[in-house]
């Protein structure tokens, strides 16, 4: 993999050994380490779509571009492509990002996370150089690969993609079943099928909490969450929709990852519920004193608040916590998102990432 040098790339490369790459994985950094306000993500979509049509959104931060028909029009390779992007973001919206080059969008995903911020990597789709990139990496750098799954791994003893990839596809497939054994067994060598998909709704929204410092106080831990479900909850609402589940992410001091996804009992887009679980699947990691650095909570399979089936509580907290989750909701529409926020976050609350 090679991180590319600023400025225009000579011209296309036909690659000859391998798929040439042609997928953008764009990460956006908004400034002091916030979340990128929406109108400033949805101009990075538009500044995409000026590149190439075939640009699929992963909110808040995230977007893929297909930019193979874009490669002879614009006379560059997919990397010149990457930093042109990279160079307008910061000059006509004050926002840098980082931005993975790759022939699939797994190994543009993971070309991104493969170093610093702020920066344009490149993986090209040459085998050896895959397989030297995958080799050390943990299983659980490959998408899907959750804790269950990467502790089933480790009892065979594949705890990297390399081991992952020199076994035989039956003994995958017995560990973890017929359909998750053989995707488990192309990605570990760098395939991935998935399509960009142009104009692909929404079916997630997430947010993230970056320490200042590495951090080993539970309880701060639990601040960041709550704020994060606070926050991802009222976002639920204002748009209309509700969550079926919801996925917790923990980067920690070493840049591996942790993720965790529990369905919610019902589809909901009230913080309480959203809080609840997201406290269960951070105590269900039993942490302990972990040097965490990031956590990221993301909202999955939205649908239309009118589609969800509320069910009746005998609680009569449930309902009052409702009424003043409606009121603060109104203040927030009024006077801005800071209007209100919850007690838990009023000291010493983690900066927005």
């Amino acid at each position: 993999m090679s991180r590319h040098p600023a400025g225009r790339a000579a011209h296309p490369v036909d690659g000859g050994a391998g798929p040439v790459p042609h997928i953008l994985y764009v990460h956006l950094h908004a400034p002091a380490g916030s979340v990128p306000h929406e109108d400033v993500y949805e101009m990075l979509l538009d500044l995409l779509r000026g590149i190439t049509p075939v640009v699929q959104a992963l909110p808040p931060d995230a977007a893929l571009a297909d930019v193979r028909s874009a490669l002879r029009y614009f006379d560059r390779d997919a990397a010149g492509l990457a930093q042109l992007i990279r160079v307008r973001a910061l000059a006509l919206h004050g926002v840098d990002s980082t931005i993975g080059v790759g022939p699939n969008p797994l190994l543009a995903r993971m070309a991104a996370a493969d170093g610093p911020a702020c920066a344009v990597r490149v993986l090209s789709g040459d085998g050896p150089a895959v397989e030297d990139f995958l080799r050390n990496k943990p299983a659980a750098a490959l998408d899907g690969i959750g804790p269950a799954s990467a502790k089933t791994l480790a009892g065979y003893g594949l705890d990297t993609v390399g081991r992952i990839a020199a076994t035989p596809l039956g003994t995958l497939q017995r560990a973890l079943g017929a359909t998750a054994g053989r995707r488990l067994y192309d990605r570990a060598r760098g395939i991935d099928p998935t399509p960009v998909v142009r104009g692909a709704p929404a079916r997630s929204i997430g947010g993230e909490r970056r320490f200042g410092q590495d951090e080993l106080d539970p309880e701060r831990h639990r601040r960041a969450l709550l704020s994060l479900t606070e926050e991802l909850g009222a976002r639920l609402r204002t748009e209309r929709q509700a969550a079926r589940s919801l996925t917790l992410t923990v980067r920690y001091a070493d840049r591996s990852t942790t993720t965790r996804t529990r369905t919610l009992h019902e589809s909901s887009g009230h913080s309480a519920v959203l809080r609840t679980t997201a406290y269960q699947l951070y105590d269900a990691l039993g942490l302990q004193r972990a040097r965490v650095r990031t956590l990221s909570l993301r909202a999955d399979g939205l649908l239309a608040e009118e589609l969800t089936a509320r069910q009746l509580s005998l609680e009569p907290g449930d309902d009052k916590s409702r009424l003043i989750e409606a009121a603060a909701d109104r203040a927030r529409a009024r006077f801005g998102p800071a209007a209100v926020r919850p007690a838990g976050t009023a000291h010493r609350a983690p900066r927005r990432a």
